[in-house]
């Protein structure tokens, strides 16, 4: 007992263990250590460097007056005469409205269509059905723009399905594919068909991470489906809500340009311009120099920026991760 009391009291009297302090390895150190990864990286970096770092660098024919027939060195440097030049054109505007006006339909009806369609699909239990749904609803993200609009066409277009029907009742052929008023319902319809799918993937994969066991737990407490899904469901994938919204946020002055290039002449210009038809009319095929389609990029790129950093903010004040954390 005498022994153990000493041992005790040497072990009290003795200074504390010092905590183990984890060294930060050397740049030398991480780059023998991970070779490997980086070795795999290195075609990613290619492709990067190749196709988007090195052609990002040509903006800088927007400060320019560039002419692809003399040599680079050659071009004068003009300032900001370019976007002086893109805001005075009386196209602009109609153009940002317009490209505004769909980007804001697509956030506000399609993205919040992803996740109804991701809903409905994690609640059906059968696996043939929940196949077969899939497969129908995510098959038209891999159509181009050209076979959709062909697909409306024979369906919604003056000779299309619906018109022939309407006859054979006595009623009137519809307008409706050539009609500008209503273009941006036309337009909402063809982006639901083609794009809803792809979004439900994703938000999918998110519903496959959250426990079962929650659901299990508050179905034994009495929680119904709807309060299943606002407690557990929609707080589960609300991380990657919040990421996919500030990204396309990030991209909301790139509506595209194949699917208002080929109704261009069926509605008219004036419903289907957007800032991408835009640049190929103004700047590619028309009157311009590719020093005012390169201000007109850098400028739908400068605001995308600006738009990212002010939404991720936005989540962290919120408490989400967003796309990127402050270290």
């Amino acid at each position: 007992m005498a022994a153990l009391q000493t041992s005790v009291q040497g072990a009290a009297s003795a200074p504390a263990a010092r905590p183990l302090v984890k060294r930060r390895r050397t740049l030398g150190q991480r780059l023998r250590h991970d070779w490997p990864l980086l070795l795999l990286t290195l075609p990613a970096m290619a492709q990067l460097a190749i196709f988007f770092y090195w052609p990002s660098a040509w903006n800088i024919i927007a400060f320019m007056d560039y002419s692809p027939h003399r040599p680079f060195w050659e071009n004068p440097f003009v300032g900001l005469a370019w976007f002086e030049r893109l805001f005075s054109d009386p196209y602009f505007l109609p153009a940002l409205g317009n490209t505004l006006k769909f980007a804001l339909a697509q956030l506000t009806f399609v993205f919040p269509l992803s996740i109804a369609l991701a809903l409905v699909m994690h609640s059906v239990v059968s696996t043939k059905v929940r196949s077969l749904f899939q497969s129908v609803v995510y098959l038209p993200y891999f159509f181009s723009w050209v076979l959709v609009v062909t697909v409306f066409v024979q369906m919604l277009g003056s000779d299309g399905l619906v018109s022939n029907l309407l006859l054979q009742s006595g009623g009137e052929r519809l307008s409706f594919m050539t009609n500008g008023d209503s273009f941006v319902f036309l337009a909402w319809m063809q982006w639901a068909w083609k794009d809803a799918g792809w979004g439900m993937i994703i938000f999918l994969a998110a519903l496959a991470s959250i426990n079962p066991s929650l659901y299990e737990a508050a179905a034994v407490d009495g929680a119904g489906r709807w309060k299943r899904m606002w407690h557990i469901t929609l707080p589960g994938i609300r991380p990657v809500i919040v990421l996919l919204l500030i990204l396309q946020l990030g991209g909301i002055l790139t509506v595209g340009f194949e699917q208002y290039q080929l109704q261009r002449e069926s509605v008219g210009f004036g419903a289907t311009e957007v800032l991408d038809t835009f640049v190929y009319y103004r700047s590619i095929i028309g009157p311009q120099s590719e020093s005012f389609g390169t201000a007109a990029g850098l400028f739908k790129g400068v605001i995308g920026l600006i738009l990212i950093l002010i939404a991720n903010s936005v989540a962290h004040r919120l408490g989400e991760q967003g796309i990127y954390q402050k270290s």
